[in-house]
């Protein structure tokens, strides 16, 4: 594992790496999607602000599950005062530098990319008259896509810092020793563990490849959406049960992550089923 690449004394965090790789791969599976259903719109400047919202969100989610904890690390990022501003700035950036959860990114991108799909338009007949707008369902059902490519190469992110998103000890032959300078260090420090964001990764190609091939059949308008939904929370549910979070529902059974997947299939579900009822298609009315 590679936490850090190390440049003389410059040091690149490799989960921040992964996370720019992740919004580079999911701007470009965006941009195809934009392009194959005639949208008018910047992929980039669309990934760029979810990305943005998506970081605040996760951060903000994992914060929040222990108000407690995150009371305390302010108190200590702000220990020195404002007369040095610049040891309070570096105190944020390492605070801010791990800890992050999915469902909330997931949350704030999902409110960012219902913003945007109000503000996209589909192409026009010519470039003076524009075509109807995209709406915030079809803009999530146009980045479904691009999100399951881009949680499964940022998962990698978390592999390579050793975060603690790695799994349980493990004997299997594809297990994986943590770096001794691993952000998370693993029980003993020696031990192989299960490589679960690769796995996370597997999978997330094929729900890349799933809702991809759906897409085409124009399905009701937030179908394919609820489908993500489902398909996204399933396999972070049964991945945690390998993991190393902490089980602290149900009898100590299932993690918070796995409460969290239930709601995302849930979601997913009823959706679903609502797009279908309301049947409104996909492909846009032309603008009178």
């Amino acid at each position: 594992m590679f936490p850090y690449i190390n440049i003389g004394s410059f040091h690149i965090g490799t989960f921040g790496l992964m996370l720019w790789f992740a919004a580079v791969c999911a701007t470009v599976v965006l941009h195809k999607n934009f392009k194959r259903f005639g949208v008018d719109a910047d992929a980039l400047n669309v990934v760029t602000l979810v990305v943005l919202a998506g970081i605040v969100g996760a951060k903000a989610w994992h914060e929040l599950q222990n108000v407690h904890e995150l009371a305390a690390a302010w108190r200590q990022i702000m220990l020195p005062g404002m007369k040095a501003p610049g040891t309070v700035l570096i105190g944020f950036l390492r605070w801010f530098q791990a800890g992050f959860a999915w469902y909330g990114g997931l949350l704030a991108g999902i409110a960012m990319l219902l913003w945007q799909g109000h503000a996209a338009r589909f192409q026009g007949p010519n470039e003076e008259t524009p075509g109807p707008r995209v709406g915030g369902l079809r803009m999530l059902d146009l980045a479904a896509p691009a999100a399951a490519i881009g949680y499964g190469v940022g998962r990698i992110g978390c592999l390579t810092s050793g975060d603690g998103d790695y799994g349980i000890n493990t004997t299997l032959p594809w297990g994986v020793h943590m770096a001794k300078d691993a952000l998370v260090p693993p029980t003993p420090p020696d031990a192989l563990v299960q490589p679960t964001p690769i796995y996370e990764l597997l999978f997330a190609l094929l729900v890349f490849c799933i809702v991809w091939r759906l897409a085409e059949k124009h399905k009701p308008v937030g179908w394919l959406t609820g489908v993500y939904l489902i398909l996204a929370g399933f396999g972070r549910f049964l991945v945690e049960f390998v993991r190393i979070n902490e089980k602290i529902y149900f009898g100590k059974t299932m993690s918070n992550a796995q409460v969290a997947s239930l709601l995302s299939m849930l979601a997913g579900l009823i959706l679903l089923l609502w797009a279908s009822r309301r049947n409104k298609p996909w492909p846009p009315v032309p603008a009178s």
